[in-house]
């Protein structure tokens, strides 16, 4: 009887591994698309290849975060919005406690991630609290109010609300980082110098893909970051 006891016992095993949980660890590269990686050389080419434009052009009307909507979304229909798609992405890997919450499977309640920026460790185990998803942020590379000035001022509101929820143009990073790093651009704003060729190379190819301008201090301080890239 004993013997037929532990037979049941590892027959069930599949099934009891089956039955859901309230919470779970997984990978932070599970189910959303890896950080893009940039060449420096083509980093380089596609700066060279941005149009150049007085920092404020004239004629451009005032800055409104809410002509590029108003909430995360899920682009990519996959349940969970931007927020939570770029905080499984960005976390380290197999430290993200997820949840289901509503159509998200994957609604990240914990884990912990480097600030790209500073390369600050950040440690949260609940997310829910306030002041925990305060302390860690979505940044746009490219910031929002940049945008609007490099042309996205002239885009259809359907094309800006892409632009703010573009998965590649998207960080999860330290809150009073983000806060520090506001509107600014390259020429006023940079983050430490291990991460400049990183930073300088993702900032171009987000005015690149969005044929987004840039002025002529900014081109110099990119090109002056994309000399700190190794050469290929």
């Amino acid at each position: 009887m004993r013997i037929l006891s532990v037979v049941v016992a590892i027959a069930l095993l599949p099934l009891m591994a089956c039955e859901p949980l309230a919470d779970i660890a997984v990978p932070a590269d599970d189910a959303v698309a890896p950080v893009p990686s940039f060449a420096p050389a083509d980093a380089r080419a596609q700066l060279r290849g941005l149009r150049i434009v007085d920092r404020r052009p004239g004629g451009v009307p005032d800055y409104a975060r809410k002509a590029f909507g108003t909430a995360w979304k899920d682009v990519d229909a996959n349940g969970c919005n931007q927020r939570d798609d770029v905080l499984l992405r960005d976390a380290v890997p197999g430290t993200t406690t997820v949840q289901q919450q509503g159509r998200c499977p994957r609604d990240v309640l914990a884990g912990t991630w480097v600030d790209p920026y500073t390369g600050k460790h950040l440690l949260f185990d609940d997310l829910k609290e306030p002041s925990q998803a305060q302390a860690i942020q979505i940044d746009h590379v490219v910031p929002l109010a940049e945008a609007w000035v490099s042309g996205a001022h002239a885009w259809p509101a359907d094309r800006r609300e892409q632009f703010a929820n573009d998965l590649a143009g998207l960080l999860a990073s330290d809150g009073p980082a983000n806060a520090s790093k506001g509107s600014y651009d390259p020429a006023a704003w940079r983050p430490r110098k291990a991460y400049q060729c990183s930073y300088a190379a993702h900032w171009v190819d987000v005015k690149h893909r969005w044929s987004l301008a840039v002025d002529a201090s900014e081109a110099a301080a990119l090109a002056e970051m994309l000399q700190r890239c190794p050469r290929e």
